[in-house]
Formats: C-alpha cells, structure tokens, sequence
C-alpha cells in the first residue's frame, strides 16, 4: 500500500491526531503516554461505533489485532490500518514479520521493543508526549511526534 493516511481518534477528553506514510509505523512512548488507550479506543469503536463515545476518522477502515487467533483473523482484513498493542505476543515473531510483509494492510505497532525481524523506516517511528495538563473537564490533546 502507498499514500498517506491521517488518522484522528477521540473522545471527549482525549485526541489523537497523526498521519501514516509507510505500511509500519512504529508508537513508543513511556509506559502511561496513551499507546494503550489508542489502540483501546479504536477496539471500543469497532464493537460498539458511535455508542462507545469514541470517533474515529479515517479513510481507510482501522482495526486491532490482539487475539490468540490473530493469524486467522488478519487472513480476513485486507485494505485496513491495523493497530497491534505491545502485550501482544506474536509481534515479534517471524511468524508475523512474514505474514506482515505479504500483506496489503497498514501496520501501527504500540511498541518499547525492537522489532528486528520488521523492515521499517526510522521516519515512521513516532513518539507521545501530552500537550497540556489532564483536567477531568478538559479535553487532552496527546502530541504524536516524529523521532527522527
């Protein structure tokens, strides 16, 4: 797959606003940055959509990948952006490497680990930082920033 593809996620506290350019994109960040919530976000829209109080905007589908069954169930997704959480075992097999490059989906990887067995370019990995203070009553804007 080719293009860039912006991708904004939210709900009435927290937004996240970034764009893709590569079929894997790396998300680090300290434990606590929101990598997780992200990737929970977009799993909440999918099962429940408007009712979840989550937005997702996008013009290609986005999906997660978590399961034990993850290589059944990418065999199904084609055309999608698909979000991987870094508690997720497989994501540093070769397993997945393999099927990852045969594959015509976008990759977004929630991860602190190296992943060796992935070709992917260091201007596509991105970092989190908060813009702001959280306030219950306030939206947070989480800032994902270029590494390199």
């Amino acid at each position: 797959m080719k293009g860039a593809h912006r991708i904004i996620v939210e709900s009435k506290k927290i937004r996240y606003d970034f764009t893709i350019r590569r079929n894997i994109t790396i998300l680090t960040g300290d434990s606590g940055s929101g990598k997780t919530v992200l990737i929970d976000f977009i799993r909440d829209y999918r099962r429940y959509g408007t009712d979840s109080g989550i937005v997702v905007s996008c013009d290609l589908p986005c999906r997660t990948l978590d399961s034990e069954d993850w290589e059944r169930q990418l065999e199904g997704i084609s055309g999608s952006i698909i979000f991987i959480d870094e508690g997720s075992r497989f994501l540093a097999s070769k397993k997945f490497a393999e099927l990852a490059l045969k594959s015509d989906n976008y990759f977004v990887l929630a991860t602190r680990e190296k992943l060796p067995m992935l070709p992917y370019s260091v201007r596509e990995i991105y970092g989190f930082r908060e813009s702001g203070k959280f306030h219950e009553a306030k939206q947070k804007y989480n800032e994902i920033y270029n590494l390199y």
